[in-house]
């Protein structure tokens, strides 16, 4: 009897702590998202173990002075600035550390037509952090996307 009075307790923080703790699912970042200035829509794969990402959708995606498609003319490669912005792969070799991060990825900002280091965390299944930085974490930007259904 006296064993019961312990095993049943024990048995129900354990159902508890693993009833209401957060799922570590490292695809849960895969689809569509709004990037946070609204202008773009990036579509998070999955390759390997690997993430990427590529600009699928833009506010504007044609050049309004020739009306042709925007090329990612900031580029600092001579040979990519012909290339278009659509289905341009702007995040690359992101892992999953657990806990709903992503790290050790690089972002391509076609804005400036720079690289930076990247860390993406997910706040809840349509919330996530997309920090680009220089060197160290602390040194850097975050924008907050959304999920798109």
């Amino acid at each position: 009897m006296n064993a019961i009075r312990f095993i049943i307790p024990l048995l129900l923080v354990t159902f508890l702590a693993t009833a209401f703790r957060s799922s570590d699912n490292p695809d849960a970042v895969v689809g569509t998202w709004l990037n946070g200035t609204k202008k773009g829509r990036i579509q998070i794969y999955k390759q390997g173990d690997k993430y990427f990402g590529k600009l699928i959708w833009l506010i504007e995606p044609n050049d309004p002075a020739t009306g042709k498609p925007k090329l990612d003319f900031r580029n600092p490669d001579d040979k990519l600035k012909s290339r278009p912005m659509m289905n341009l792969n702007i995040m690359t070799n992101f892992s999953y550390d657990g806990d709903n991060v992503w790290d050790d990825g690089k972002i391509y900002n076609p804005e400036d037509g720079k690289t930076y280091s990247c860390k993406m965390t997910l706040k809840n299944p349509n919330t996530l952090d997309v920090r680009g930085y220089v060197g160290i974490s602390l040194i850097g930007k975050t924008q907050t996307w959304t999920r798109i259904n």
